[in-house]
């Protein structure tokens, strides 16, 4: 099969398209002939090596990928070849007392696909069946691909772990993201008025063409916490969507007393300084969380199917021009997600 390959960390450049053995499916796992992937900022990362990774070489990354069963391991009955599937990136081993109550994103044993585990910029993966999920036959493969992780993250932590309401004010700190868009998406259909805070009258215009009620340009408001202070009738908001880190000062200022500041990553970077007196003075509450349970991935991924949920895709390239694609997503140019298109998907 054709596959982007990894043989060491680096820039774009390391990313190698070549031919690699297609993989076979072990007991309880299913082949997937993949249509379409999606990029992430994971894939950024995991390239070019992260502290504590370990990668069996030749790696290939990707974590989202959708497309149709190509062969079946043993032991697996709920799926047919030729059904068309979009994968759960999110990998529990299915035996420990997390995995068992439902709570698979906190398993002891658990990887991310494309992490640690050879991933979708391929035209074959094998995962374990209980991470696929059934598409309609003429349902696009890269809407799919490109809405597994982003909308499965954003759904955990605002809905299950952040316990949004109807009628809570949301504030997502950036606008072109894809954890990001489809948090805006996911707090307006909560019943939630959606305030963004974003860097271009570009990235702003997509993020209110997902449902965004209130902008605020930070280009243009440097101290946006204020601006957004003055918007809500010197309130702050109930709940901070905030992934990219180093903005954790501003977040906590823009919060309103007893809110909720929830992040799943660090864009900005890792490490930074907090005014821990915001967090007790102010009774805010910080909530962290990772991918989300095989719960959360039905719930959220029958709301895209339906419509009501909608996936802004920026660019598809071919699977041969990866580098492409992923110089595109580190240079920050996109406006919602970058997909490869594989085979004739």
């Amino acid at each position: 099969m054709k596959a982007v390959l990894l043989h060491s960390h680096g820039g774009p450049e390391v990313l190698e398209y070549c031919d690699f053995p297609e993989p076979q499916p072990g007991a309880g796992q299913v082949l997937v002939q993949l249509e379409a992937a999606a990029l992430n900022r994971l894939d950024l990362w995991v390239r070019a090596g992260w502290p504590g990774i370990k990668l069996e070489y030749p790696h290939i990354p990707g974590a989202d990928g959708a497309g149709r069963v190509a062969a079946l391991g043993a032991g697996v009955t709920q799926w047919q070849v030729g059904d068309r599937v979009v994968i759960n990136s999110n990998l529990g081993c299915g035996v420990c007392p997390a995995c068992l109550a439902g709570q698979d994103n906190l398993c002891r044993d658990w990887h991310l696909l494309g992490e640690t585990i050879r991933g979708t910029y391929a035209e074959y993966v094998a995962v374990p069946a209980g991470n696929l999920y059934p598409l309609p036959a003429d349902f696009d493969a890269h809407t799919a691909a490109a809405a597994a992780l982003v909308y499965h993250t954003a759904w955990h932590s605002l809905i299950t772990r952040g316990g949004l309401r109807p009628g809570e004010s949301v504030l997502v700190v950036g606008a072109s993201g894809g954890v990001n868009t489809a948090s805006i998406q996911i707090a307006r259909l909560a019943g939630a008025e959606v305030y963004v805070v974003g860097s271009s009258p570009e990235k702003l215009a997509l993020a209110e063409a997902m449902g965004a009620q209130h902008l605020i340009d930070r280009s243009k408001e440097e101290n946006w916490p204020k601006a957004l202070y003055t918007l809500t009738g010197k309130r702050g908001v109930d709940v901070v969507v905030d992934n990219v880190g180093t903005t954790f000062p501003l977040s906590f200022r823009a919060a309103a007393k007893g809110g909720r500041i929830l992040t799943v990553g660090n864009s900005g970077g890792p490490k930074f300084e907090i005014d821990n007196r915001f967090i007790f003075g102010k009774h805010l509450s910080l909530i962290g969380s990772t991918m989300g349970t095989k719960a959360d991935f039905a719930a959220v991924m029958d709301l895209v199917l339906a419509g009501k949920l909608r996936v802004a895709l920026d660019q598809a390239f071919p699977l041969r021009e990866a580098h492409r694609a992923q110089e595109r997503l580190e240079k920050g140019e996109q406006l919602g997600k970058i997909t490869l298109t594989i085979g004739e998907g």
